[in-house]
């Protein structure tokens, strides 16, 4: 299984799964991360949190713990 936290700059991923429970999950998903939505990894900070990705047209910054909840391929 790979997480969004395992991929490297400039690359897209699609969004296969999201794990979690409750009110993170439910925050990832009011984000715009949902199945099947593509991922592209802008930046990762040198110490690897945060990472900043484009996702449905605009940028946004995830913790560590929130990308290794989201499942990609």
């Amino acid at each position: 299984m790979q997480t969004l936290k395992d991929v490297k700059c400039d690359s897209s991923v699609v969004v296969v799964k999201l794990h979690g429970e409750g009110a993170v999950k439910r925050r990832i998903m009011d984000m715009g991360i949902t199945k099947g939505t593509s991922v592209y990894v802008r930046k990762v900070a040198p110490l690897g949190d945060p990472v900043e990705v484009t996702v449905r047209g605009y940028e946004l910054s995830l913790r560590k713990a929130d990308a290794e909840m989201i499942e990609i391929q």
